[in-house]
């Protein structure tokens, strides 16, 4: 994996430059959804002007005394940092609150580490906050919703690619037909090497209710073994057994392949989400319309994801979902109703 710059370009094109690592490769994919996201939105953002969706704040000129006409699409730098800064900070209080056992161990040190972040509570508190502002710039807050609706699940895929290339720990379950050797290579396994493998390296991995969460599954002949299993060396968090002979600062692998969820949400996300998202941005006409179908894959995205992740998970008596299942289906079933309602008021409506 790539924690910084100094390991990235150093895998790539064998050049040793230590001092790229005060660039970090989560960082930087995360910039780069920002960036993507931006342009979707201030796209989205144009058009619903130009067809007399939305309409622009005018506002007085203090140096000239003129009143001027402000468009949202001019403030999308604004809209970016208000929910960057909301993001994050409920990211870290959902991430808090999801892994509250450890939270209350390092308090300080959990909300200024550079991982644990939370994507549904970062999205929770940007919406929030993003209303109060759409009002204060006069900006119909629905019409808001349903631009961002592809620039969103577009700057997620796209930042899942950091948490992978990074190696942050936002993975799935063991893969036990797979293991890592002592130098960090990855070898196709057996069951009962896989078990002998948990049995030494055992305190290296995690564990879930007193066991090591895996599936035996061997990558299908159409599919890369990357695809199916990654054992994610050199990790920015230093998860995993040392990998022997490396004296680096991110010198740990996983000791058993994973499941790598960031690249499959990646694929989802940007590849077939957001297509079909951009492409009815123009034929779902009725407000938050477009929302409610983002909210639908959101959540069903994440919903499937979650079966083979590993997350603190609440007693509901006769179900155990985590948090994250717990939200996903709350957007689900959010994105029904503003889809279900919209339609059929739309069709109450004489053409």
């Amino acid at each position: 994996m790539y924690p910084d710059f100094h390991y990235l370009i150093r895998g790539l094109f064998g050049i040793d430059i230590p001092g790229l690592s005060i660039l970090k490769t989560f960082g930087f994919f995360v910039a780069l959804g920002f960036i993507f996201g931006a342009l979707a939105l201030q796209k989205e953002l144009k058009r619903k002007a130009k067809a007399g969706l939305i309409q622009p704040d005018i506002r007085i000129n203090k140096k000239t005394g003129q009143s001027e006409k402000i468009y949202p699409q001019q403030r999308v730098s604004d809209i970016i940092f208000v929910a960057a800064i909301a993001g994050f900070i409920g990211a870290k209080v959902f991430n808090a609150l999801e892994t509250w056992s450890d939270f209350i161990q390092d308090p300080i040190g959990s909300l200024f580490s550079r991982s644990g972040l939370t994507f549904y509570g970062g999205l929770i508190l940007a919406t929030v906050a993003l209303y109060y502002f759409a009002r204060k710039i006069k900006l119909d807050f629905r019409h808001l919703c349903d631009a961002a609706a592809p620039a969103l699940i577009l700057a997620y895929g796209i930042g899942r690619l950091g948490c992978h290339f990074a190696g942050d720990g936002d993975w799935g379950i063991y893969n036990s037909a797979y293991v890592s050797q002592a130098d960090g290579t990855v070898k196709t396994a057996t069951i009962e090497e896989y078990n002998q493998v948990a049995a030494e390296k055992g305190q290296y991995m995690q564990h879930f209710e007193g066991k090591i969460p895996h599936i035996y599954y061997p990558a299908p002949s159409v599919l890369p073994r990357w695809f199916v299993a990654m054992n994610y060396k050199h990790n920015v968090n230093n998860e995993g057994m040392p990998i022997a002979g490396d004296q680096e600062e991110y010198n740990s692998v996983l000791p058993v392949a994973v499941f790598p969820t960031s690249v499959w949400e990646f694929l989802a996300c940007v590849f077939i989400i957001f297509p079909i998202l951009w492409s009815l941005r123009k034929k779902l006409n009725e407000p938050l319309q477009l929302f409610g179908l983002y909210l639908i894959f959101n959540g069903l995205e994440r919903f499937l994801v979650e079966k083979v992740r590993v997350n603190t998970r609440y007693d509901l008596g006769f179900i155990h979902p985590t948090q994250a299942e717990i939200i996903s289906s709350l957007l689900i079933l959010a994105g029904i109703i503003l889809l279900v309602r919209k339609t059929k008021r739309s069709r109450a409506i004489p053409a």
